[in-house]
């Protein structure tokens, strides 16, 4: 699996527009944003997320609308996999020990037992 193309923060606003409306034309886009760009930024950004792999369009009428190439759940994973390896060297136990040692840390009793049950089923998995 090849790795994709890091995101600028504008590609990435973008990303998350269209995974919050599924597919949707420039105007939409835009309104999803904050502080958008303006519409000729937003369509050229867009054009780049296609050369990139990222987004896909088909054309509407007398417009193009736009939608993500991978499910959330996919790019999810992509995303975590990056921030993995640039700030924890590509291990999941330093990120999760890092989460539980600050406030943002603190979970219930059901959320230690889900993790439990995830862990679990990893392991299983293994054998």
């Amino acid at each position: 699996m090849s790795k994709p193309d890091p995101l600028s923060r504008r590609e990435r606003q973008i990303m998350d527009a269209l995974f919050a409306l599924s597919e949707a034309p420039i105007a939409a886009i835009r309104g999803e944003m904050i502080d958008p760009p303006s519409a000729n930024a937003v369509r050229t950004l867009l054009q780049i997320l296609e050369d990139k792999g990222q987004v896909k369009r088909r054309k509407d009428g007398r417009h193009f609308v736009f939608s993500p190439v991978a499910s959330r759940k996919r790019a999810g994973k992509h995303a975590l996999q990056h921030v993995l390896e640039t700030f924890y060297e590509g291990s999941i136990e330093d990120a999760v020990a890092a989460h539980f040692t600050g406030k943002q840390g603190k979970l219930d009793e059901s959320a230690y037992q889900r993790l439990r049950a995830l862990i679990d089923a990893a392991r299983e998995g293994e054998k």
